[in-house]
């Protein structure tokens, strides 16, 4: 097939990467890409946010499956362009694509789903947030309405730091402040069709910047799975994906049905198993980074076959995807400053030296070529994605490989899939 993936993130070069390694020899096109895609595909110039200029590329170019990658060209309605010239494409409408782009509609939806979740109240003023604040009390949640690249999030002890995160987007429209609900994070994907749903195996991510989850959001500083913890709560990893399915993939995708804005894409559930049992802190509507750097490294059924399937409506006649049994351990190397300020400019060295070591491959996020110099673009710049037997093995492969690369002032958590090792 030929493929056109949109976008120029380390989640992005992975599903180039996974697609690239079928046996069916893809021709693979990307825009805007990075340097590490431009590896492993031919980079296009179109604008990414363009709907009508995606689609007649895509036209001209006699692209089989447009893939959507990150969230801001799926609010621009790139798929409802392309779908409406009957363009097979991977990735929800426009409204459909509201799920991730506006945090209130996502609540409605799950409301009216029936969908567990935390309690929360859609804020449009400052008084509107103390009052809510006070009333929920601290840890303080508050999160931005729309999009804000997975910083948009804030949990705190200090009440006047989430008055000023809410001062920080209320001039943008409003903020949600939810109540703070306490349990371990899980990360699960699911391929839709707008009716059938598929799960890809479950993820953990750290989002916080420092070691031990101290310091400010991030947009994510590594993840592994598969999650075998699981079982010993669920009686399996099955056992909790369908009990996913059940009470929210199918409620959410069958009540944007009924919306009229069938899902077809990626959704992207991020849970929270609290001791009254799983709930929904949010929704995506594309795949997770960078979760999606572990998820598909471990995917053994051909990625092409189910996102063509979830694009023109076949689901159905997949069976479930089949992972491997290898444990999957990803490390974000970050620009000096990030998440705040990042700095960047600088050059990168030594990401030979590291996919040198067994098992090791580099997701590429924030880099470009300057002449010969490979350099970093923007806050996170690299994932070292490492694969092995066990936990143990695959963590001391991904730290050996990243402390080859060399990046002025770069960091790195130290702790990632530590607990499970």
């Amino acid at each position: 097939m030929k493929i056109l993936v949109l976008g120029s993130g380390a989640r992005e070069h992975a599903i180039v990467l996974a697609l690239a390694s079928e046996p069916e020899h893809h021709e693979l096109l990307a825009a805007p890409g990075n340097a590490g895609i431009a590896r492993d595909a031919r980079i296009v110039e179109v604008d990414m946010l363009d709907p009508q200029g995606v689609t007649q590329f895509a036209k001209a170019e006699a692209v089989d499956l447009v893939v959507v990658g990150p969230e801001a060209p799926l609010v621009a309605g790139v798929a409802d362009e392309l779908r409406a010239h009957g363009i097979p494409v991977f990735g929800p409408g426009k409204r459909a694509a509201q799920l991730e782009g506006s945090k209130a509609f996502a609540k409605r939806i799950m409301e009216q789903a029936g969908v567990p979740t935390g309690r929360a109240v859609h804020a449009r003023t400052a008084a509107d947030v103390a009052a809510a604040l006070d009333d929920f009390g601290a840890p303080y949640v508050v999160k931005a309405d729309g999009l804000a690249a997975g910083k948009g999030v804030i949990v705190t002890e200090d009440r006047d730091a989430a008055l000023a995160h809410a001062a920080e987007y209320l001039p943008q429209g409003s903020v949600l402040v939810e109540e703070f609900l306490t349990g371990p994070e899980v990360s699960l994907f699911f391929l839709s069709d707008g009716d059938t749903v598929r799960a890809l195996a479950p993820a953990q991510d750290f989002k916080r910047a420092l070691e031990g989850d101290a310091g400010p959001n991030t947009g994510g500083m590594g993840a592994y799975s598969p999650l075998t913890w699981l079982g010993e709560r669920f009686g399996s990893i099955e056992a909790f994906v369908q009990e996913v399915t059940d009470t929210v993939a199918l409620p959410v995708v069958r009540e944007l049905d009924r919306d009229g804005s069938p899902f077809i894409g990626l959704l992207y559930a991020g849970l929270i198993l609290t001791p009254a049992g799983v709930r929904v802190i949010e929704f995506n509507a594309r795949f997770g980074d960078p979760e999606t750097q572990i998820v598909l490294p471990r995917l053994a059924t051909p990625l092409s076959t189910l996102l063509m399937a979830a694009a023109d409506g076949t689901l159905e006649e997949q069976p479930d995807p089949e992972f491997r049994d290898e444990a999957a351990v990803t490390v974000v190397l970050a620009s000096e400053g990030y998440p705040a300020s990042p700095r960047t400019g600088r050059a990168i060295e030594g990401l030979e030296e590291a996919e040198a070591v067994e098992g090791v491959h580099i997701a590429h996020a924030a880099t470009a070529r300057q002449g010969d110099a490979l350099i970093a673009t923007g806050g996170r710049v690299l994932n070292v994605v490492a694969t092995g037997a066990t936990f143990a093995e695959a963590r001391s492969r991904a730290y050996e490989a990243m402390g080859r690369i060399r990046l002025e002032g770069a960091h790195f958590r130290t702790d990632i899939a530590a607990a499970v090792a």
